[in-house]
């Protein structure tokens, strides 16, 4: 006969209740946010640097000049439509009735 059925556990890292009471809880969070900002940083800085590549005549290709601008900007949309989400999900968690 085969032995009793056992619960199974979360990782601590995936259960939301354990993970709320540990102080590294918003850790990971913040780690990753702000990871988002400095990729976002290194793009608007490419940018920045092909457009003044382009503009002193160092040899800069016109079209490597806008995909990286583009790059840039796509990347910035991205990231404040991502901090869009968070914010109203925020604000819904807070007008939970407890």
């Amino acid at each position: 006969m085969p032995g009793p059925i056992l619960p199974i556990s979360m990782p601590p890292a995936l259960d939301p209740m354990a993970a709320a009471g540990s102080p590294a809880a918003g850790g990971a969070f913040q780690a990753a946010f702000s990871a988002a900002i400095q990729s976002v940083e290194g793009s608007a800085q490419d940018a920045s640097a092909s457009v003044g590549r382009f503009l002193s005549g160092e040899g800069e290709e016109v079209h490597t000049m806008v995909l990286a601008a583009q790059r840039a900007e796509l990347s910035f949309d991205l990231f404040l439509q991502a901090r869009n989400k968070v914010v109203s999900a925020y604000q819904e968690i807070m007008r939970m009735q407890m």
